[in-house]
């Protein structure tokens, strides 16, 4: 297949430096794929606020992305953007604001993300009314789910696409329902969801074991990565660090050394786009062949590191891989 302009322009130009890791890592996760190998990407920070499903969604349909690990915030994140878009607030001097100015976005019931303020009654209230629904009703019929099986059932309720606000090819939660997704949500309580879920448990309204654990979660993962790691393996594309990272590349020595299935596969290809920086102890700037100490990864698997803005690189990537 012919390259489209992006990746023709990337070729020409991203030759070195940063620029030219990106390129060896998009080459990489394309060969990965052509291989008949598996992908698992890792959402951390605001990449849904920052609207990554622009690609993201179409990496999901193009059978590009196999399961996702994300945090809590971008799993609802991305629904608030769909169904808010309109209400959102962007600060350009987002740097330059006084505490008082802070205070006044707070009292106009504003969220910052850096430069985003999420508007709390179009987003999060508008999603918590409707997930209070689908709580309730599992909660009364003693059934349990995960975080994400929850907001799935959500969207192909049908009950948002009165609000939508976007384009919805461009929500990669609703490309990830249509497909069924695999997600993880590990620590999803670190959420405006979670919290709000947590405040009804508190409350007595539900059971907490309505939504189901992290650690079901990690039980979950482990079936499926021996189920889907046979032939080329699966890879791991890591955008930016934290839990949704660190959560789940640790099922490969889980398995390998609390289960003792020593023929389990190490992921078979690693990526990860970092701004974090090694000389702190930062888990999340390490090197990959830190990895390899932890059993994570192998000596031979192909190993990227790309020091820079995911907002800047990860667009660019998924255009080489979808051949824009």
């Amino acid at each position: 297949m012919s390259k489209g302009p992006i990746s023709q322009f990337i070729e020409k130009h991203y030759l070195h430096f940063n620029a030219a890791a990106l390129v060896d890592a998009a080459k990489g996760y394309e060969e990965h794929l052509l291989d008949n190998g598996k992908m698992m990407i890792t959402l951390a920070g605001a990449m849904s606020t920052a609207e990554l499903g622009k690609s993201l969604a179409e990496m999901i349909r193009q059978d590009k992305v196999h399961i996702i690990s994300c945090t809590g915030a971008n799993l609802e994140e991305d629904i608030m953007n769909l169904v808010a878009h309109n209400s959102y607030k962007r600060v350009p001097n987002y740097r330059d604001l006084s505490p008082q100015e802070e205070w006044d976005l707070l009292e106009n019931h504003y969220n910052r993300v850096t430069d985003t303020c999420i508007p709390e009654e179009e987003a999060f209230r508008r999603l918590q009314s409707h997930l209070f629904n689908i709580w309730n009703n599992a909660d009364s019929k003693g059934e349990r789910y995960f975080p994400h099986e929850f907001m799935y059932q959500m969207i192909n309720s049908g009950v948002l696409e009165q609000y939508y606000e976007i384009d919805p090819k461009d929500s990669w939660m609703v490309a990830a329902a249509e497909k069924n997704l695999p997600i993880v949500v590990p620590g999803w309580e670190d959420s405006t969801m979670g919290n709000i879920f947590a405040s009804y448990c508190i409350k007595g309204e539900f059971k907490a074991t309505t939504m189901k654990s992290g650690v079901e979660y990690m039980m979950w993962l482990a079936d499926w990565y021996t189920k889907n790691c046979e032939g080329k393996g699966i890879g791991f594309f890591q955008i930016g660090g934290g839990i949704a990272g660190d959560f789940p590349i640790c099922v490969v020595p889980m398995l390998y050394q609390d289960m003792e299935m020593h023929d389990v596969p190490f992921w078979s290809y690693f990526c990860q786009i970092s701004d974090s920086t090694t000389s702190y102890g930062s888990y999340s700037g390490a090197v990959p062949n830190e990895k390899i100490t932890w059993g994570k990864l192998d000596i031979t698997t192909p190993k990227f590191i790309v020091e820079s803005d995911a907002t800047i690189v990860a667009p660019l990537m998924f255009a080489y891989v979808l051949g824009w």
